[in-house]
């Protein structure tokens, strides 16, 4: 753990080698990353974390003031406390947080690798209308099924990400958490709304980036990652063909593969 006046933060490491700063999604915490992990068999430097309200990390933001700021003060800190060359890696609303903190630029990155981060205002800025509305709609209906009582509403984000199905395929102890944190998820959704993108931001990244999608994903996601990825400069864009939104549990072999070749090149440059 990290002692913060404004709470703890998560922190563990593992392996030697580079250094690669794990950000977990939403519902989760840095035990996500094992299955990947795994995959590498030690030869990285691992740091996992969890975002705010989620395992040990202390939550900072409030319904009036969601901003994603305040996750990134966590993830530098992380960052800091790692203090070594960092290979960011993010996934979901983790990727959003890492990318915020590349466009924030403060501390000194050696990489970047975003999947699948639901990169909604920069569908709205480039005008890919039918795409917001479909993350917006989903958005909505979830709210309002938390409004009214159900306890499950989360299924919705779930099964939009993964398809129909997913929620209740996932086991007990994993669906139970999801249901435990939904109030915090609520909270990670109005930070990606407000978090301003634009392919001009975007655009000021002077970083190795790579930006993987699933190739069964909802297209919605895809497209969001396609933008980022043409937004930023030199970006590459990976598709796992047969994965959709939780491929770090789904196809960790096929995304180990693809961060640690991300990794060796961008040592290279």
């Amino acid at each position: 753990m990290i002692d913060d006046v404004r709470g703890g933060i998560d922190y563990e490491e593992c392996g030697t080698g580079s250094t690669i700063v794990l950000v977990p999604g939403s519902c989760s915490t840095g035990a996500a990353w094992r299955p990947v992990m795994a995959a590498w068999g030690g030869q990285f430097r691992c740091v996992t974390t969890s975002l705010l309200g989620y395992g040990g990390t202390a939550e900072r933001r409030t319904k009036r003031d969601p901003s994603i700021d305040y996750e990134v003060d966590a993830l530098e800190a992380v960052i800091d406390r790692a203090n070594d060359g960092i290979h960011l890696v993010g996934h979901s609303f983790g990727a959003l947080v890492a990318l915020a903190m590349a466009l924030r630029n403060h501390a000194s990155l050696a990489s970047l690798v975003i999947i699948e981060a639901p990169a909604i205002e920069l569908l709205r800025v480039r005008g890919e209308d039918r795409h917001y509305r479909e993350f917006s709609q989903m958005t909505a209906a979830y709210f309002s099924n938390f409004e009214d009582g159900n306890q499950e509403a989360i299924a919705t984000i779930i099964d939009f990400y993964g398809g129909a199905g997913t929620f209740a395929s996932w086991p007990p102890r994993v669906r139970a958490y999801a249901v435990k944190t939904t109030p915090t998820n609520i909270l990670d959704w109005a930070s990606a709304y407000g978090f301003a993108l634009s392919a001009a931001s975007l655009a000021a990244i002077d970083l190795p980036v790579l930006v993987i999608r699933g190739g069964a994903s909802h297209p919605a996601v895809q497209r969001a990652n396609d933008l980022l990825s043409e937004s930023v400069a030199g970006a590459e864009l990976a598709t796992v063909d047969s994965a959709a939104h939780f491929m770090i549990a789904t196809h960790a072999d096929d995304v180990a593969r693809l961060i640690a070749d991300h990794v060796h090149r961008a040592r290279r440059r």
